[in-house]
């Protein structure tokens, strides 16, 4: 996926205020790179360290909400300033979750090299990691790497960082963009990682955006909270909840673009955010771990409970993902799914339709093209609509098909 072509789906409008910066390279005020520890066997690039240089850069984060932390996430929440933060360090290869006061102990490590590697304070740095579960992490590997990695830095580094947190990813996931606000131009950049083990329940990935606008701290929560509820809160792969989830906003100022809080300009940077982490999120989608097509289930009513049950059943029916990865518009599995979310309702009149084409009315079939239905279900973005009585809720999910390569990864995944 090249940054010049980086909104590539009909789902995702750029704002008319944006545009895609071919050239590249992170806002003014960052620099990053990546190296190897050899947390992955084919020596692959694994560590990789984002540094913030201006003096009023101030950030935002989210984190799952998996009863299962992994240690990196339990430190960043506990033992930084959240608002503050001037220093990622991620690494690929190891999760560090599930590995109790030993997995706490390395990621002080790490954070602890970080800062020295970038000359901040440890609770300045943010630690994320990505990779297999219940692994103890060697956070000896990542220090020494740091120290090569410290006086390598280059505000071109970005390219670098998106490889150095891919896992199962089958491309990278990152953007560079300019957005034109009232008050003049700024650059805004991320780099994103995930396939597999996503499902709603906020970021289901790592995330790192770079901005150099000058924000507030509270209006940069505001954003990245409003932004990842409308893009990585409403993908799913495959159900599963992952326990590193991270993602994290910083915004050096180092534009002299001040975005005030309330105003024209905010409303502007919010758009191209939300348009950015939207597309970040469908190319996890996308990726899927052996996947073929994306589908978006739109499911409206009057329950806003029950639609956004609805909606998450359709998009995490294996049957569901097996017809879209397929190419099979058999839409009885996503009647089957909504009767199964909303259990008790008989007699339900559902409507559906896929691509447009109505084919099931007040919860009974009706004609339709048949073969014009096949041909649209073709497609690699495929439409499903969903009807529940009453109306002013609404809600949106898009979902990868299930794949057999997808199986063939999660079954080999450690051997």
């Amino acid at each position: 996926m090249v940054v010049s072509d980086f909104f590539a789906s009909r789902w995702v409008q750029r704002p008319e205020h944006v545009a895609d910066d071919d050239g590249g390279g992170l806002p003014a005020g960052f620099r990053a790179g990546a190296t190897a520890a050899g947390l992955k066997p084919n020596g692959a690039r694994d560590v990789g360290l984002l540094v913030c240089d201006g003096e009023d850069a101030c950030s935002a984060a989210r984190f799952t909400r998996s009863g299962v932390l992994a240690a990196p996430v339990v430190l960043t929440q506990q033992h930084t300033h959240l608002d503050r933060l001037r220093v990622v360090v991620a690494n690929s290869g190891n999760a560090n979750a599930a590995t109790g006061r030993h997995g706490l102990d390395e990621a002080a490590r790490v954070q602890r090299a970080a800062a020295v590697a970038a000359g901040v304070d440890a609770d300045a740095v943010a630690v994320a990691s990505t990779g297999v579960i219940g692994v103890p992490l060697d956070g000896r590997a990542i220090v020494s790497a740091l120290e090569r990695l410290g006086t390598a830095l280059h505000p071109r580094g970005d390219e670098e960082f998106a490889q150095a947190i891919m896992t199962t990813d089958a491309f990278e996931k990152r953007a560079a963009l300019t957005v034109q606000l009232p008050s003049g131009p700024v650059r805004l950049t991320a780099q994103a990682k995930g396939a597999g083990m996503i499902e709603p329940a906020f970021a289901t990935m790592l995330c790192f955006v770079q901005t150099d606008a000058a924000l507030e701290p509270a209006t940069a929560d505001l954003l990245l909270g409003v932004c990842v509820k409308r893009s990585f809160d409403r993908i799913s792969v495959d159900g599963q909840l992952s326990t590193n989830d991270t993602a994290i906003l910083m915004c050096s100022g180092s534009s002299g673009v001040q975005v005030a809080p309330e105003s024209e300009d905010e409303l502007r940077l919010g758009e191209a955010l939300d348009a950015l982490l939207r597309m970040l999120a469908l190319l996890i989608v996308r990726d899927g771990e052996g996947a073929k097509r994306v589908g978006r289930i739109v499911v409206r009513g009057g329950d806003a409970e029950n639609v956004e049950r609805a909606a998450r059943a359709v998009a995490n029916s294996p049957l569901v993902k097996t017809a879209l990865h397929g190419a099979d518009p058999n839409w009885g599995r996503i009647a089957q799914a909504v009767g199964a979310a909303l259990r008790d309702t008989a007699p339900l009149p559902l409507d559906i339709a896929i691509e447009g084409i109505g084919v099931c009315a007040s919860g009974a079939a009706v004609g339709h093209d048949e073969d014009a239905l096949r041909a649209a279900a073709t497609g690699l973005e495929i439409d499903y609509e969903v009807g529940l009585p009453g109306i002013g809720a609404k809600t949106e999910i898009f979902f990868s098909d299930l794949s057999h390569e997808y199986v063939t990864i999660n079954a080999e995944y450690t051997t």
